[in-house]
């Protein structure tokens, strides 16, 4: 049985449109205009239990809107959604201590307290046994490198340690699914790649179910196979990581190395594909996938060709060429 089903979910939402100065503000209050904001549209997935899938979209794109209505804090406009056999905006008892949603601007733990202090109230809150809890927070702030900041309060956290601690928080109750927005905004490269790691192990491990957005390739990149794409509120792919460059991206890169700082003049190159870059001895060249082995015999027999290279455009390029599409 799948671990979340959605189909044809839809939200819309109507905001006031207000006129300009005082005499708009009068009209506003005897005839009143709204917007219709589409922020999902018809959008439909399954994912099975144990997966980790990335969630991509640009700002506006409708993945936390989607991500909330998983969560049952907002309700659909149409559509159907099934979350480990539940309705997520009926709000089951059972369901909400399966689940976990963690947004990463939004803060979970009590600002003034130790970090330690609002864990144990979750810990209440879910009425998890005092032997598990001890035993839980000891290894996710081991695993997470935390555990010298259980006393310290929450205020006085780095942006790191925060976040660490409040996917802590999160994981507390053991979840089935998880639901990460942004988990790692806003942090620095080394508590990126320690998040990712746990991420990656705890899913490994726990075969929890996450879905996971991010405006950080190298997420995605290190944890999904699996990706969906959304845009404007509709999925515009679902499939393999490594699918969106064969789909999306019909060239490759192909860079060759010189002998001396010859290497033909920009016009001879511009036949072979587009000049990406040139500096002394070395040039970067952007050609069509189905010209990649004609060209590089060209370039062998022209050119004092010392090594070349070819590889794929990176992933960060070819979904910012999606989106802008």
């Amino acid at each position: 049985m799948p671990a979340i089903v959605v189909s044809g979910l839809t939200k819309t939402f109507r905001t006031y449109k207000k006129q300009p100065g005082f005499a708009g503000a009068i009209r506003g209050v005897f005839k009143r205009q709204y917007d219709q904001t589409v922020a999902v549209d018809n959008v439909s997935f399954t994912i099975e239990p144990g997966e980790l899938v990335g969630f991509l979209g640009p700002n506006g794109a409708g993945k936390t809107t989607t991500l909330k209505m998983l969560a049952g804090l907002l309700y659909p406009s149409r559509g159907e959604a099934r979350v480990l056999g539940h309705v997520p905006w009926e709000r089951d008892d059972a369901y909400r201590r399966q689940f976990a949603l963690l947004l990463g601007n939004k803060n979970q733990l009590w600002w003034d307290l130790p970090a330690r202090e609002s864990l144990e109230l979750n810990a209440k809150i879910y009425g998890i046994p005092q032997d598990r809890f001890e035993r839980t927070v000891a290894e996710m702030t081991e695993m997470l490198n935390v555990r010298e900041k259980l006393n310290v309060s929450v205020r006085e956290l780095s942006l790191g340690e925060r976040m660490k601690m409040e996917l802590i928080a999160s994981l507390l109750h053991q979840p089935k699914v998880l639901l990460l927005d942004e988990p790692t905004i806003g942090l620095d490269v080394v508590s990126q790649k320690v998040v990712r790691e746990f991420l990656k192990r705890y899913n490994t491990t726990r075969k929890t179910t996450i879905l996971l957005t991010s405006h950080y390739m190298a997420d995605i990149q290190a944890l999904c196979e699996r990706v969906i794409i959304i845009d404007h509120g509709k999925i515009s792919f679902d499939g393999r990581l490594d699918e969106v460059v064969d789909r999306f991206a019909d060239f490759k890169l192909i860079t060759i190395h010189c002998d001396g700082a010859e290497g033909g003049s920009d016009e001879s190159l511009e036949k072979y594909g587009e000049l990406v870059e040139r500096v002394p001895g070395s040039i970067k060249l952007k050609v069509k996938r189905d010209r990649v082995i004609p060209v590089c015999k060209a370039l062998l027999d022209e050119l004092p060709v010392r090594d070349i290279d070819i590889e794929e455009v990176p992933i960060e390029d070819v979904i910012r060429q999606l989106f802008a599409r």
